[in-house]
């Protein structure tokens, strides 16, 4: 599920408010917070299994459209206290710090929890009207740092794309433009950028560029696969030709495919703002 939320703080990793008061971190943002070398999808379920965490009362999952690849995400939700159980998980000097802040946030609205109907109606609109007026400064300030993001991401789709151009020649060669083709993949594959779902990160980045080229190409990669080890079966190919073809050799070897696909490539290079040296 989705909320509906403010942000009430942003010095360390930033901490949502919903409608209902219950304070929340998203866990993408916690997990980039904590700079963890694992992939997130398997970060976050590890971190919830160790912390005992149950669905729907410490955490909360919702499935989110990608922009770059069109692909859906699952992200997380946590409670501020499972957050900081989390953060004391990660065993790290980052994740201290984080677990200390948390407790900060807690104390600070502990303390501001007072029976305001012993207040003067005057006294309580101010109160009103200054939280009002913090919460509005906040999400400015959020939106304001989305928005440098974007331009920042804009700016780096930009030299990728210059980058592409330089680093890619129309070589007559096909050991060439493979080399190039999984030098690119495993780089797609190494992003930040790039989310997959399940798996292999280097397979899931493979598997989606030649997703990518059958839409684009209206073609079945499987098949033409299964027609070409049945085509070189019959000219008595030795085994280890045979096993040597893959989509991407059969890829090569139909100019309009290795075009398609090479713009394929070019194209997921820049939405997940990667260069290749």
């Amino acid at each position: 599920m989705e909320y509906n939320m403010t942000m009430v703080d942003n010095e360390i990793v930033p901490v949502y408010e919903t409608d209902k008061g219950e304070k929340i971190v998203d866990g993408r943002e916690l997990h980039g917070v904590l700079e963890s070398k694992q992939d997130f999808s398997t970060w976050i379920k590890k971190r919830i299994f160790e912390s005992d965490a149950v669905a729907d009362k410490d955490f909360s999952r919702f499935h989110k459209k990608m922009e770059a690849n069109n692909a859906t995400s699952i992200e997380y939700y946590l409670k501020l206290d499972i957050a900081k159980e989390i953060a004391m998980v990660e065993r790290n000097e980052i994740g201290k710090k984080v677990r200390k802040h948390f407790i900060e946030i807690e104390n600070r609205y502990k303390r501001q929890i007072i029976d305001r109907t012993q207040l003067s109606p005057q006294t309580q609109l101010m109160l009103a009207m200054s939280e009002s007026i913090a919460k509005t400064e906040l999400e400015q300030k959020r939106q304001a740092e989305q928005l440098q993001k974007l331009e920042d991401k804009t700016n780096k789709q930009t030299e990728v794309l210059q980058n592409v151009k330089d680093t890619f020649s129309n070589s007559d060669s096909e050991e060439d433009t493979t080399h190039w083709i999984n030098k690119c993949i495993n780089k797609i594959a190494e992003s930040s950028n790039f989310s997959y779902s399940f798996g292999n990160r280097y397979s899931a980045a493979r598997n989606e560029s030649y997703d990518r080229l059958t839409l684009k190409a209206g073609c079945r990669l499987d098949q033409k696969v299964r027609n070409a080890i049945a085509r070189a079966e019959e000219k008595g190919y030795t085994k280890n030709q045979i096993n040597a073809i893959n989509k991407l050799t059969v890829i090569m070897a139909d100019k309009r495919l290795k075009e398609i696909y090479i713009g394929v490539i070019k194209e997921m290079m820049i939405a997940y703002c990667v260069e290749v040296a």
